[in-house]
């Protein structure tokens, strides 16, 4: 059994996931972070199910892109269970989970990362990128995807619908992606590619306001 977390942005989720699939997922919204309320949702998930801890034999998170607190928050939490517990750890990059929902041969995954900017990344049918993971402006972004084959996959895709043209596929992702996750980590583990809760680290791809601010 696999628990896994998303807390990158204010639409949250937790999930459980075994061979089979899905288990279970909780969609979250908690626009003020998930720092106070996560550890209380775990504890219902697992109850629900007869869980505890010791049960999970891996976690997962999110590492990113999204809130820089949303992304720590998710990121300390699956580390401290899977220290307490003597478990692996699964990092997933969210473009990652929302390629999953595709069915292209290339699927150019997109979240809004404000300021005019977007998170992009292409993945192809085996959920390999491609294209490394970028923040830019969208146009400029469109100018790097394949020339066909191609797919947008997003949880909203309104903003972006203006400069794409209509024939291109778009796919509307949930916002809950902890299923998502739970499903890549799965694959993972049957393949031995987990990490020591040490060594696993966030995937902001744009840095911190702080840092920007302290390179000027």
């Amino acid at each position: 059994m696999i628990l896994s977390i998303d807390t990158t942005s204010e639409f949250g989720s937790l999930a459980l996931t075994d061979g089979s699939g899905t288990v279970d997922e909780i969609p979250l919204h908690s626009p003020g972070g998930f720092g106070q309320i996560l550890f209380e949702h775990v504890e219902r998930l697992l109850f629900r199910h007869g869980l505890n801890v010791n049960d999970i034999e891996c976690f997962a998170a999110t590492s990113g892109p999204g809130s820089f607190t949303g992304v720590r928050v998710g990121l300390t939490a699956v580390k401290g269970l899977a220290e307490a517990t003597g478990r692996p750890v699964v990092a997933v990059s969210n473009l990652q989970a929302l390629a999953l929902f595709g069915s292209a041969p290339f699927r150019a995954t997109v979240l809004d990362a404000r300021r005019g900017e977007i998170y992009g990344a292409v993945y192809d049918a085996s959920l390999t990128a491609v294209s490394p993971e970028i923040v830019m402006k969208f146009p400029a972004w469109l100018e790097t995807l394949p020339k066909s084959g191609v797919e947008f996959v997003a949880t909203g895709f309104e903003p972006f619908q203006p400069f794409v043209d209509s024939a291109i596929p778009v796919v509307i992702a949930p916002r809950a992606l902890a299923c998502a996750v739970g499903r890549i980590a799965w694959n993972r583990l049957q393949m031995g590619r987990v990490s020591d809760p040490a060594q696993i680290d966030a995937n902001y791809v744009r840095r911190s306001d702080a840092e920007l601010f302290w390179k000027e």
